[in-house]
């Protein structure tokens, strides 16, 4: 991420971490159990991670940020995604990643898959949450390191050659930013995730497992 990133197009908002709080509870709860080992891959502000409840939790990042936003028992890597070797091979049963892969190359998304591959368990799965550009084209590069393109068909595709079985595809599963006038409050996004339909949804969210 390049310099000042986070004091400028991604400041800090306590919205996100009320988002992130009812997504656990709404649905990320469903799918990690307490036993699991958790990578969260591109932490950020550790929103995702902070909520999580399980065995042994996993934050990296390259920014060196983030470890003071890091709830206590969280083990901290400062690295970045292309570089998995402070993690033990086969040890991690759910590795997620939001926002993450529009940053990347398709080069870098290719490293970083093969070495998660080695070290994910081998019922492991990998969520990805992030912009999908067919719904949300217009804004997409209004945040300036965005250098890679992706669709929910893309993604899932760019998984499938590079040693994944897809097992979840929601194409618009959230709304795109926290960053508007829609209320942030936790039963009401329970409700919206319940919907059959996503009104605004302009994030895909992708879940698979190593073939």
């Amino acid at each position: 991420m390049t310099r000042g990133y986070h004091d400028s197009r991604l400041i800090y908002d306590a919205k996100r971490d009320v988002v992130w709080k009812a997504l656990w509870r709404y649905y990320f709860c469903n799918r990690i159990v307490a036993e699991s080992a958790v990578l969260d891959m591109g932490c950020g502000y550790c929103e995702f991670i902070n909520n999580v409840v399980a065995r042994e939790r996993i934050a990296l990042d390259t920014w060196p940020g983030f470890e003071k936003y890091l709830a206590p028992g969280i083990h901290a890597l400062l690295s970045p995604v292309t570089d998995l070797s402070g993690i033990a091979d086969g040890s991690i049963d759910y590795a997620f990643a939001s926002n993450l892969f529009e940053h990347l190359t398709q080069v870098e998304a290719s490293d970083a898959l093969a070495q998660l591959r080695t070290k994910l368990k081998p019922d492991g799965r990998l969520t990805l949450l992030q912009p999908n550009y067919r719904y949300c084209s217009r804004e997409y590069f209004d945040d300036y390191t965005h250098v890679t393109v992706w669709s929910h068909v893309s993604i899932a595709d760019f998984l499938v050659a590079h040693g994944f079985e897809v097992i979840e595809l929601h194409p618009r599963f959230l709304p795109l930013t926290v960053k508007s006038c829609l209320p942030v409050w936790p039963p009401l996004i329970g409700l919206y995730l319940a919907l059959p339909f996503s009104p605004l949804g302009k994030q895909m969210l992708v879940s698979a497992r190593p073939t």
